[in-house]
């Protein structure tokens, strides 16, 4: 079993087929209609340079509405199998809150009211069950007002209906109201310091292509291991991350390093010496024992 080398040091074929995009989602398509065009870009590019390599598939993480813009990060190929971690982030967006009427003074109390648990019910056209669910406000701030605008900054868990909350946010404010321009500033852990476009994406392939220069993919598309900072790390010899290929747990033995942060029952990520994600799982033993699981399996990566 051959493992995966050091992310900074690998190809163009291998970072396309384990690699993430922060992609600037456009106005207009569908985050999955965007997933499947870089897929099939990459699997083009992939074949015309007659890699040994390809991709049948890629994944966005995080919904946005066809209207919707912002961060939308795009994982290539086995890089998918890392699509659970963004459920453990946070989001962040910009919001215009259309309100119906003037918007009163006492505005900004009102939205702090917001912050902390709140209940939803997920919108009649949503793919999941319309069952009332909490979610938490982490930060809801008021960047501006006009006379029936407000510009509101909001930090949510993943899974908050920003619709929704813009509806609720007009009853409160007694005006009534409906969300205008939505834009996604980040998806944890990502942000907009460090989007691309499609056009760049693009152009990266086709520098890669036609005058065989990877710089710009370097520069767009990140290890997938990128996707994993915030996880706590677990590191784990070489003879133990192939043992973990063929789909066996990781056994105290094999254990190398494990980060303070790590919690009995948390999801880690561990790694082999030279930083190459071996999979995800639960920390569920003592690393320092001498026998016995300390993560058990939920994502092989190699």
């Amino acid at each position: 079993m051959v493992l995966r080398g050091p992310p900074a040091e690998r190809t163009p074929a291998e970072l396309l087929t384990f690699g993430v995009v922060n992609l600037d989602k456009p106005p207009g398509p569908s985050s999955h209609q965007v997933s499947g065009w870089l897929r099939d870009a990459v699997a083009e590019t992939l074949a015309d340079r007659g890699a040994n390599a390809t991709i049948d598939r890629a994944a966005h993480a995080g919904t946005l509405d066809p209207k919707v813009t912002g961060c939308l990060p795009i994982m290539l190929g086995d890089a998918t199998r890392l699509a659970p971690v963004f459920l453990e982030g946070g989001k962040e967006y910009v919001a215009v809150l259309e309100c119906h009427a003037p918007v009163p003074a006492d505005a900004e109390s009102v939205v702090a009211e917001f912050e902390g648990p709140i209940y939803q019910k997920p919108p009649r056209k949503s793919a999941v069950s319309r069952r009332l669910r909490v979610r938490e406000i982490y930060d809801l701030e008021v960047l501006e007002t006009d006379e029936r605008r407000l510009l509101l900054r909001i930090r949510c868990e993943s899974g908050t209906y920003v619709r929704k909350l813009c509806h609720d946010l007009g009853l409160a404010l007694g005006t009534g109201g409906h969300m205008g321009h939505l834009r996604r500033t980040a998806t944890d852990p990502f942000d907009d310091r460090s989007l691309h476009s499609a056009h760049d994406f693009l152009d990266a392939l086709a520098f890669w292509l036609e005058d065989d220069d990877p710089e710009p993919l370097y520069d767009v598309v990140a290890p997938a291991e990128r996707i994993l900072e915030g996880i706590p790390r677990v590191v784990i010899a070489p003879s133990a991350a192939r043992e973990v290929a063929e789909g066996a747990p990781v056994y105290a033995p094999g254990v190398l390093e494990v980060d303070d942060g790590a919690d009995r029952g948390s999801l880690v990520a561990c790694y082999t010496p030279d930083s190459a994600a071996v999979c995800l799982g639960e920390l569920v033993g003592d690393s320092d024992a001498d026998s016995g699981v300390v993560v058990d399996l939920e994502r092989v990566l190699v």
